[in-house]
């Protein structure tokens, strides 16, 4: 599943937007929906890839609450997104590389995982975090 949010975030960087990619997966595997950050097209503050891809499951499942689903997600969730994460109460999150600078889930806050909200979710990091972090590297040296 990281292979194709980093096929999405790769898409989302082509198109100009910061390459982070998403995939939301029912509790049998069963791919949802995916979704790339569309911030800059959309003029949408919040047009983060998993707050995009989170929108279209919910819809897909007809309720805005996504239990047991997983979210993979090329880069560490924000807060803004991990809060998301948390009010949606999925299952599990699956990220690539941290944020060392913003990162909602386990680098600046434990958003989903401190115990002070009322839900909580697993979390994985660090899969394929070379190559998530390698893209967004590149993306943002070629703008510097």
């Amino acid at each position: 599943m990281m292979a194709r949010a980093l096929c999405l975030a790769r898409q989302s960087a082509e198109a100009g937007e910061v390459p982070v990619g998403a995939v939301v997966v029912d509790s049998d595997g069963t791919v949802l929906v995916e979704a790339g950050n569309n911030c800059i097209a959309a003029a949408d503050p919040s047009g983060h890839a998993e707050m995009r891809a989170l929108r279209q499951a919910a819809l897909v499942a007809g309720n805005y609450r996504l239990p047991g689903v997983t979210v993979y997600v090329t880069l560490e969730p924000c807060p803004m997104c991990a809060a998301l994460l948390v009010h949606a109460r999925i299952g599990r999150l699956v990220f690539g590389a941290t944020d060392p600078k913003g990162g909602g889930v386990v680098s600046k806050y434990r958003i989903g995982a401190d115990g002070l909200l009322n839900h909580q979710f697993s979390v994985t990091g660090g899969v394929c975090a070379e190559e998530c972090g390698r893209l967004l590297q590149e993306f943002f040296r070629s703008r510097r």
